[in-house]
Formats: C-alpha cells, structure tokens, sequence
C-alpha cells in the first residue's frame, strides 16, 4: 500500500470513531503533518476506543472499504489529496473527506444559485436565467439539487451544455429527493456530483445547513433567488459572507426580514430584477481568476 493510500486510510479510521468532532481531527491532522500518526497515537492511548486493534489492522480495514467505494464508482478524496477543491482548503467547514461522482476538479469558477423549495413562477424563471447565463459564460453552476430553485438551476445549465455541480445532504449512494433520481445520475455523468457524507448515510435536520456550508465555499458567490425565515439559502448568505464570498440578493428576497437585515453587510449586493442580476453577477466574477490564473485561486476580496 502506497503512503497516499495509508495516510488517506488513516484519515477514515479516524473519522469512524464514535462522536468525533471531523474539523478538529483535520486541524490535529494538519498541525502533526499526518494522518498515520494521529491515529498512531490515538491507538497508543490507554484509553483507546480501540483496544484490541492495532494501527495496521485499523488502516487495512478502511483500505477494503475505500476500495470498495471506489468499485462503486465514488471517488474518495482527502482534503490533503492533491486534488482536492483548492476553494474548499480555505474554510473552517472544510470536509476532511469527500465524496465524488463525476468530474471533479481541483479549481472550479462556479457560481451558486439557491433558494427556496417551493418556488414561484417568477423564482423559478429567474432561477433559469441566471443559470443559463452563466452556463453560456463558461461559469460552473452550483446548487444542493433540492426541488424548487436549485432544480432549476440544475436543470437549466445542464440545457445549455454548461457545467453544473450538485452538494447533496445525504450520502452519495443516496437519492434525495427520490424524485430528481434521474437528475442526480445526469449530473454525475457530466459534471460533478459531491458529498461529505459517508456514502450510505440518510438525510438529517444537520445535514443540509452542513451542505450550505460547502457549497458557500466551493463557490466565488451565491445568488438568492428565494428564501423564506427558515430556509437553508439563508443560513447560506449568512456563510457565504463568513467565508469572503459575495452574496447577490433578489427583490423577492428582500420581503424577508432576513435579507433586509443583510443590506448593510460589505460583499451584498441587492437588486431588482434578471437584468441587474446578472450585472452584479458580471461585476462580482471581474474579480475572479479566469481558467489560465487559477492555479493562484484567492478568496474575494470585498470591495
């Protein structure tokens, strides 16, 4: 076994244990250079959770079942693999592990556009034109393929050849919605489908806003389309904003306290209408690498 698959299979003993907290086991990873030794030591504590295995038995059983993924057609991906997301590294939600089907890359100029699940017409066709733009400018479209807006926008990148990634909140093997299955297997036949979830895992009330969290900082900005007071597109602008992404508020957004709330914060922008929309939109990936600079991917600079 080569010592990026021991060191990757070490990564997965580690997070199987019970209760362990994912970002504090990245940064110990991080701060000692090494996922075999972390879990070296872990083994070596009296009051190991693991007493009768030793550090080889614990790595050559996470190998099988990485294997075994990998059989499946999932890519499994450390977030100290070199081709990790770069875009992901730089926040605090970053998962230590990731789960692909389809192409994934190590830079990606995407743009997120989410909002509520039950959509209205206008949402909906806002939600599409903003997708099939971007598509056309050669812009990832990113989204969390609930129904509603991310269904949308899903679907309309896909229509004009573009480039879409779906973040799921289950697990990989999972279809959630089981109504957008078809949808689920065409993403990742031509772009990217991508969980953070160990591959059979259910849906769960923490699940998604975790899902927010990621597809905030796989992306340069996030569009709200639509969202109510207790949509995870919410929670998302809120990220987004923490993470030095740009957030593009719509007017139907804006009749929710919420949004109106977020007015004021550097990095918004508000506006009425597709048009301005996709100028803000414009103005915001201006400031973005294109393709030949993005070996050098900065986080957005507010203005």
């Amino acid at each position: 076994m080569d010592t990026a698959m021991v060191e990757r299979a070490a990564l997965v003993a580690l997070l199987r244990r019970p209760r362990v907290n994912w970002s504090e086991t990245a940064l110990d990873i991080q701060e000692n250079g090494s996922a075999r030794a972390v879990l070296d030591r872990t083994v070596g504590h009296s009051d190991t959770l693991f007493p009768d295995d030793s550090t080889t038995d614990l790595i050559d059983a996470a190998a099988t079942e990485i294997a075994g993924w990998q059989a499946d057609g999932i890519g499994v991906h450390a977030f100290f693999d070199a081709a990790y997301p770069a875009q992901l590294l730089g926040i605090w939600e970053m998962p230590p592990l990731l789960f692909s089907r389809g192409d994934l890359r190590l830079h990606d100029r995407a743009v997120a556009v989410v909002g509520s699940r039950r959509a209205s017409t206008d949402g909906l066709r806002i939600a599409r034109a903003v997708a099939t733009t971007l598509a056309g400018r050669g812009v990832t479209v990113v989204s969390g393929l609930a129904t509603g807006i991310d269904t949308a926008a899903h679907s309309a990148a896909l229509e004009a050849g573009g480039r879409t990634v779906a973040v799921i909140g289950t697990g990989i093997r999972r279809y959630y919605p089981p109504e957008n299955r078809r949808l689920q297997d065409h993403i990742a036949d031509v772009g990217l489908l991508i969980s953070q979830f160990w591959p059979d895992a259910p849906p769960s009330r923490q699940s998604f806003p975790m899902r927010n969290a990621v597809m905030s900082g796989y992306a340069v900005a996030t569009v709200v389309v639509e969202a109510g007071e207790t949509s995870g597109a919410r929670i998302q602008a809120r990220l987004a904003l923490q993470h030095g992404r740009p957030v593009v508020l719509t007017s139907q957004v804006m009749q929710c306290d919420w949004a109106r709330a977020f007015v004021e914060k550097p990095g918004v922008y508000v506006v009425h209408g597709t048009a301005q929309l996709l100028e803000a939109v414009d103005d915001i990936l201006s400031y973005q690498p294109t393709e030949a600079g993005l070996e050098n991917f900065p986080d957005f600079a507010l203005r």
